[in-house]
């Protein structure tokens, strides 16, 4: 009976352990990765002549891989994710993990990821992986972050690889769809993440991070959010101007990310952080649906 019992509370344990280790490669984050990965993939030429099975496997370790430069971002910034409500209750904040475990367990996917993509698929698309990687790692997380209120605006480049890498597992190359698809991801990203940090300020002055809202205040930072979304509106008709989509997907883009200025002007309009909130909930939303459109007409 005794050891029965032992053997329930260790099997609890690892199943504990598995699960700290799986929020360790931040899940939400890894499933917009992999949609915008999977939407660029999807729509490169060749596509069709990949095989299920090695497209599959693909997908699997670019999320890996964008798993590992989280694990590696959470292991950098453990002293700040403690003290800031939004992230206390991660796996290393809570000693759930040893920091050195978390460091390791994230070079080691983050190398595992870069090499299986190149063997099973091309070197350009695993290039393209690692360089997302480490950009996320050494130049968001490391020189960045905690340096420059341009931190979100700089390091958003790292969210955008994903298109890039999918096309690149059809393709073997690079042309100027992916390339286009990088530029919406890099523009959507400020207003996304300054809608965060409008209701999240206090975290962020508590931790001693330089966002724009810290350093600029709300108005300035809703002002550039505004800007953001207007100069991200007719980026994302481009695909459709220029023959890789039909019209179907730009009166979508049109519609979207019109409603995308609206909310920024909502929050502009306003002091209420309910907006904000509403503007952030929406870019997630905003940008599966733009890159679904993309995909399907």
């Amino acid at each position: 009976m005794t050891s029965s019992a032992s053997l329930a509370q260790a099997e609890h344990k690892n199943e504990a352990r598995v699960a700290d280790y799986i929020a360790l490669l931040k899940p939400k984050v890894m499933s917009l990765v992999v949609f915008t990965g999977f939407a660029g993939f999807w729509i490169a030429p060749g596509a069709a002549n990949i095989h299920p099975f090695l497209a599959f496997i693909g997908m699997a370790y670019l999320a890996l891989g964008a798993g590992a430069a989280g694990a590696i971002n959470m292991w950098y910034d453990r002293d700040i994710d403690a003290v800031m409500k939004r992230t206390m209750n991660r796996p290393l904040p809570l000693n759930k993990i040893e920091a050195d475990d978390a460091l390791g367990f994230g070079i080691i996917c983050s190398i595992l990821s870069v090499m299986v993509m190149g063997l099973a698929l091309n070197w350009m698309a695993a290039a393209l992986l690692a360089a997302g990687n480490l950009f996320y790692v050494l130049i968001y997380t490391v020189l960045l972050k905690r340096s420059t209120p341009q931190n979100i605006v700089i390091g958003g480049a790292a969210g955008a690889f994903p298109p890039m890498i999918g096309w690149a597992m059809a393709t073997g190359d690079i042309s100027l769809m992916p390339c286009l698809m990088f530029l919406i991801i890099f523009l959507w990203t400020p207003p996304h993440f300054w809608a965060l940090s409008l209701f999240a300020n206090e975290d962020y002055k508590r931790a001693g991070i330089p966002m724009m809202t810290v350093t600029s205040g709300a108005r300035s930072t809703k002002i550039q959010m505004l800007a953001y979304t207007l100069i991200l509106l007719p980026v994302t008709l481009m695909p459709w101007l220029l023959g890789y989509a039909g019209m179907a997907y730009g009166i979508s883009a049109a519609v979207l990310s019109g409603f995308f200025v609206l909310t920024a002007c909502r929050v502009l309009a306003s002091d209420d952080l309910k907006h904000a909130k509403a503007m952030f909930g929406y870019s997630v939303f905003y940008l599966f649906a733009l890159f679904l459109a993309l995909m399907i007409v």
